[in-house]
């Protein structure tokens, strides 16, 4: 898989110096709770990134529950944890992606190449009985990491809007489907969907760590191959990275809107569908 390292790889390759490890353990409804995990116990020359702090910008009227920050400011203190161009970064997170996807997401949106996921996260670490420590990592620059926005990896509100009306382009909503139906909605406006919307709620690829085989991810996308553009949306961008995670483990080139749906009911006039 393109896009992940195995654990026994980064066994084997824990101390080489251009490794930098990175901790994006978070959850949406503590935004303390990842840094108290990370130093109760992290892999070995891990650093933590903060969802809140550095992986979302300033929320405002739009742009959704987690804007992404400003490049500019993101590539700096990612220069500050050591990170250069010639870095390789891997970065874990409980093992269900989201939250290390948003970062793989983030640093590939900032045109950084070496950059992969821990299969089966901290969680399977811990399972496999290895090492742990609560030593805090202190980051030496190392060089300089350049800023080359992939707009391609990128789909804007306004494009959204028109590919409502598109045939050809695919829409996909990565929330579970209560979500997506309307029958519940515990955080945004309005409950409901984006008209046109396709439901491929993320987590039914990845089980407590384990990912699914090439075979399943192949077969759960291959309807979308007909399509000349893909958007993957969630509720605020960062649970829909795991499904462009896995699309482009399936030969796929989708986009992320990552202003996902909390963006879409920000307009009032915008229209949902409740199914």
């Amino acid at each position: 898989m393109k896009n992940f390292v195995t654990q026994s790889w980064l066994l084997e390759n824990c101390s080489n110096d251009n490794l930098i490890i990175l901790d994006a353990r978070a959850e949406l409804n503590d935004p303390k709770a990842g840094y108290h995990q990370y130093k109760k116990g992290h892999l070995k020359r891990a650093q933590f990134v903060s969802l809140e702090d550095t992986m979302t910008g300033k929320v405002s009227e739009h742009g959704g529950r987690h804007p992404l920050p400003d490049m500019e400011v993101f590539i700096k203190e990612m220069m500050q944890l050591g990170i250069s161009d010639s870095s390789t970064v891997i970065i874990y997170d409980d093992g269900k992606l989201a939250m290390a996807g948003r970062l793989w997401w983030l640093l590939k949106y900032a045109g950084k190449a070496k950059v992969f996921l821990l299969e089966g996260g901290i969680k399977q670490w811990v399972d496999n009985g290895l090492e742990m420590t609560t030593d805090i990592v202190e980051p030496q620059s190392s060089g300089t990491l350049s800023l080359n926005l992939n707009e391609s990896m990128i789909a804007e509100f306004s494009e959204v809007k028109t590919a409502v009306d598109l045939e050809q382009t695919a829409i996909i909503d990565s929330r579970a489907y209560e979500r997506y139906s309307g029958q519940v909605e515990p955080l945004d406006r309005l409950p409901g969907h984006i008209p046109s919307a396709l439901n491929y709620p993320w987590m039914e690829l990845v089980n407590e760590g384990t990912i699914a085989d090439n075979q399943k991810i192949n077969e759960k996308f291959k309807s979308l191959e007909e399509y000349e553009d893909i958007i993957v949306h969630c509720g605020s961008g960062i649970t829909g990275t795991v499904n462009v995670l896995f699309m482009e483990e399936a030969g796929l080139k989708p986009r992320l809107y990552p202003g996902g749906y909390s963006d879409w009911v920000s307009y009032e006039n915008n229209p949902v569908v409740r199914d």
